[in-house]
């Protein structure tokens, strides 16, 4: 069976902020795969689309990946990333994709493996 990825809001912000090409990157990483993202980070990246600029450029296609790529899942969390670390906690997540270090450590402590970037656009995988 294909692991389960969640991702985080940032982690969908990377293509447009870091010329990071997140699935092609997953793909490298994973040999399949089901990519997850809680209601709560699609709710946040609908948001920040609002604000314009070079973050809402982001947060706008971040929201078109998430909607169109990956399953939506509901969470008790309403907070982002809270909501992540629940789906790592309860076990739907057997990886995190982010690159916000609080909620690396976070995914980590949950004994969650974490992709984040390593060097200019590349992800790797951080073990627990």
């Amino acid at each position: 069976m294909a692991p389960t990825v969640a991702v985080d809001t940032n982690a969908f912000m990377m293509p447009v902020e870091l010329d990071v090409r997140l699935f092609d990157e997953l793909n490298r990483l994973l040999d399949g795969y089901e990519p997850v993202t809680p209601q709560a980070v699609v709710e946040e990246l609908r948001k920040l689309s609002e604000k314009g600029g070079n973050e809402g450029i982001a947060a706008s296609v971040g929201h078109d990946l998430a909607t169109e790529r990956c399953l939506i899942l509901d969470t008790d969390a309403t907070y982002a990333d809270d909501a992540v670390v629940e789906l790592a906690r309860e076990g739907t997540a057997e990886y995190v994709v982010t690159n916000d270090q609080p909620l690396q450590q976070r995914a980590l402590d949950a004994s969650v493996a974490v992709i984040g970037l390593r060097g200019k656009n590349k992800l790797a995988i951080t073990q627990p």
